[in-house]
């Protein structure tokens, strides 16, 4: 079993090999997390938490386009129209702030550009792009209309979590899986946000909570696929760019501590995400 897995699997990678020179198209993701935020309870009821939860979740989905050729990838944020943010019957509000996020990869020379910001200060991270070490499972499922395999990636991860009884970061370092599904029916090593070198796009992610998941494909469409790096922001390493997201959380953490931003007017509770 294990020696006709392994075959199937080179004559498809040699057959996607001499395929994926000439593609280019445009994937369409969704993202869906799960939100999980232990709050004090003599603080805050049960419908009040419920209420923050289903806000949060609301406001995390999102949708991607992926645009690709066979040696680069731009991963951008389909805009919306913005809505009034009203509080809801339990006096939660949830307001989101910040840019989106613009992720250019050249898999060829593993490099990334990402276009970011931190509290509305626009930041232009280059650096060399890790490729994720896959391990290639036997798993099957169909996705769609493709023919998808499973693949893990395990690593040593810090998570920070909020502990509302002492108002302070938590940080804690663990073993974390993330499963991706990938079709050899469009051989490229492209996939959403921070996933790919596969030797197939990467149609479907679970990552702890959050999953990605791809709803549309359009291989060599009529249009021309534009692949451009962003530019905007200043020059920075992933290193110092982490090091200045570190400072500006403690810094959001101290003003927390003093007060600020726990309450809005009236009876409202405000809780502001991405500065």
């Amino acid at each position: 079993m294990k020696t006709l897995f392994t075959t199937t699997m080179i004559l498809l990678l040699v057959t996607a090999s001499s395929f994926g020179q000439q593609i280019k198209g445009v994937a369409t993701y969704k993202t869906d997390t799960k939100m999980d935020i232990k709050m004090d309870s003599t603080k805050v009821n049960n419908d009040m938490q419920a209420s923050l939860m289903a806000q949060l979740r609301k406001q995390m989905q999102k949708e991607f386009t992926l645009n690709f050729n066979t040696e680069e990838s731009l991963y951008t944020e389909v805009e919306k129209l913005d809505t009034p943010s009203a509080a809801s019957s339990s006096g939660i509000q949830i307001k989101f702030s910040g840019g989106s996020d613009i992720l250019y990869r050249n898999t060829k020379e593993a490099t990334f550009v990402n276009e970011t910001e931190i509290m509305d200060k626009p930041f232009l991270i280059k650096d060399a792009a890790e490729k994720p070490e896959w391990v290639l499972e036997k798993e099957i499922k169909n996705i769609g209309n493709y023919t998808c395999f499973k693949a893990t990636w395990t690593r040593d991860v810090e998570n920070q979590t909020f502990d509302s009884l002492t108002d302070e970061l938590v940080t804690k370092t663990e073993s974390k899986t993330t499963t991706a599904w990938y079709t050899l029916d469009i051989p490229v090593p492209h996939g959403p946000s921070g996933f790919w070198g596969l030797p197939g796009l990467i149609l479907e992610i679970e990552d702890g909570k959050q999953t990605i998941l791809c709803s549309r494909v359009v291989i060599n469409p009529e249009q021309p696929i534009e692949i451009e790096q962003p530019t905007k922001g200043k020059v920075v390493t992933q290193e110092a760019y982490d090091k200045i997201q570190e400072k500006k959380s403690a810094e959001m953490m101290e003003q927390f501590h003093g007060g600020n931003g726990r309450r809005g007017s009236g009876d409202n509770m405000v809780i502001k995400i991405g500065g």
